[in-house]
């Protein structure tokens, strides 16, 4: 069947990140695979409006006040007329979301539960369970997956997780790895320096990415290894750290901080290095790993969350998160890379045959298969599944979804379904039989298409 579906999530392009480059994928093999797909997200500066990216991919940045970390302000109410508007106008079937601290994620898929339509979620973090914002943020996840359709996690610990956090039915969680366009992630010895062993970081530097861990190791790897340089990308709270260690220790010509990249650029960045070093603290999956990986670096890594399930021992070097751990798996990634002990001109051919969108996207759309069999309960059986997350938290919840009825009814007085424009549908694709099949020669083909189209079509519309 081919549906009509609406990815929500605060995380989308332009902002770079695992997530937006998910979302961006997935949705683009799916219009391939001949359904119709937009995306609902917050404005991003001038960004307002509708755009259009390639593979007539359409856009709704929807104007909405940003809270932390490109997060929207959680207004439970206020979101609700403009996304009834805008899945009524798009004829929308199913709702996927994706995130589990996306504000606009979260809300979608109650207002579009209260609407009949059918939701899918996917998580693609790791959290805990004792400090007072997991707490919270877990009491919210049970609260808006207490009535949803599927869920999907990126790896098999990002599902243990979720399940334990949302109080989920095992069942109804499926694990569907990230992936890469492998064509995009060409290696390219030629720009790596002969003279120096070239280090790359590529992350958000932030406290949960390792960002306080690098700025530890970085002075002992340049101390002991004089031949050491590292290249930098990315922004945070923590960039200030960087730019003290490296006037500390004088190693600017040996440190360079490049900034905030955008995804298109990642790939010109890693092909000049030789190592790529991933200090992070948690991860569900970790797509930038397949992306070095394919590049044709050796990965360092600290062996928490889903990672150890990403590429497979002879790419990859784990550590503890700890300052000692790390420093001595970075040695020991040097003396390999030094004494040409490991061959990473093979790495790229191996994550080819690993990873491809085509396979997320035809087990995506299997998860959509079983969520459109699934018939809508009665409300009052909604309601039950909603008082039972705790005494107080239930009582609280079955209020917030009363007044989204009441809500909906409300609007539909005021606003009626009839006196909605339907958009006209972007030409929808003949049916992409090599996506069906699976097969690897036909998917190089497709995602060397992506890569000729590339993100740099992106246009305004009324």
């Amino acid at each position: 069947m081919r549906y009509n579906i609406a990815m929500v999530s605060d995380f989308f392009y332009p902002q770079p990140g695992g997530i937006e480059s998910h979302i961006y994928q997935l949705s683009s093999k799916l219009i391939s695979l001949g359904h119709s797909v937009i995306i609902i997200t917050h404005a991003h500066g001038s960004r307002v409006g509708v755009r259009y990216l390639t593979h007539g991919l359409k856009v709704y940045y929807v104007p909405f006040y940003v809270l932390y970390r490109e997060s929207t302000f959680p207004s439970v109410f206020s979101f609700f007329p403009i996304l009834r508007n805008i899945l009524i106008r798009e004829e929308i079937e199913i709702v996927h979301g994706h995130g589990s601290l996306s504000s606009l994620c979260l809300e979608a898929i109650l207002h579009s539960r209260t609407m009949g339509l059918r939701t899918v979620f996917t998580d693609h973090s790791l959290f805990g369970f004792a400090d007072p914002g997991s707490i919270l943020g877990n009491k919210l996840l049970k609260f808006t997956l207490s009535d949803i359709g599927h869920v999907i996690c990126v790896s098999h610990t990002c599902k243990e997780n979720t399940v334990l956090r949302a109080s989920l039915d095992p069942v109804t969680v499926s694990v569907i790895p990230n992936a890469v366009v492998a064509s995009n992630f060409r290696p390219d010895p030629s720009k790596a320096s002969s003279e120096y062993i070239t280090i790359i970081v590529i992350s958000r530097l932030y406290p949960n990415k390792g960002a306080d861990l690098l700025t530890a190791v970085i002075p002992n790897i340049c101390k002991i290894h004089p031949t050491v340089r590292f290249i930098i990308a990315g922004s945070g709270p923590r960039e200030i750290d960087l730019e003290q260690m490296r006037e500390k220790f004088q190693l600017q010509e040996r440190v360079e901080l490049v900034g905030s990249i955008r995804h298109e650029d990642v790939r010109d960045v890693m092909v000049k290095g030789h190592i790529y070093l991933h200090p992070t603290l948690t991860e569900a999956f970790g797509t930038v790993l397949v992306e070095a990986a394919s590049c044709g670096l050796l990965v360092v890594t600290t062996k928490v969350g889903g990672i150890p399930e990403v590429l497979p021992s002879h790419m990859t070097i784990f550590s503890s998160p700890s300052e000692d751990s790390l420093t001595q798996s970075t040695l020991e990634a040097i003396k390999l890379i030094e004494s040409k002990a490991v061959d990473t001109s093979k790495f790229h051919e191996q994550v080819k045959g690993m990873y491809g969108w085509h396979d997320v996207a035809r087990r995506t759309e299997n998860v959509y298969d079983i969520v459109a069999k699934i018939d809508n309960e009665p409300v009052i059986d909604r309601l039950k599944r909603y008082y039972g997350c705790g005494i107080w938290a239930g009582k609280l919840f079955v209020m917030c979804v009363v007044i989204d009825y009441l809500l909906l009814r409300f609007l539909e007085w005021l606003y009626p379904e009839s006196g909605i424009d339907r958009v006209r549908k972007w030409p929808r694709r003949p049916i992409d039989k090599s996506l069906l099949a699976g097969e690897n020669s036909e998917s190089a083909k497709i995602e060397s298409e992506d890569e000729d189209s590339g993100l740099g079509g992106t246009t305004a519309t009324a």
